[in-house]
């Protein structure tokens, strides 16, 4: 497989991780009957940022490259917040 179609499929895989987090808070919230932002939001907020990044880099396009490289840091913290202060519960 050509490195073009890899990089389009890593690219795609990031787009498909942060659209997805939205659709998990968004049906975590309707079970809950209250706006919840899951773990798994902030996982799939980092998984996708690193893979768009990746993609980004490949593109050599630096507007996008910029974009993702600050939300990773987001990210992490918040992981870190929630593992520092117990507060990831079942479903949340």
């Amino acid at each position: 497989m050509a490195w073009g179609k890899i990089w389009l499929i890593i690219g795609f895989l990031g787009q498909a991780a942060f659209s997805a987090r939205f659709l998990v808070q968004w049906l975590i919230s309707e079970y809950k009957k209250n706006s919840v932002i899951p773990v798994a939001f902030w996982w799939l907020s980092l998984i996708g940022s690193f893979l768009l990044l990746s993609y980004a880099i490949s593109r050599r396009d630096p507007v996008f490259i910029l974009g993702q490289s600050f939300g990773s840091i987001v990210y992490i913290r918040n992981l870190m917040l929630i593992k520092k202060n117990g507060t990831s519960k079942k479903l949340n």
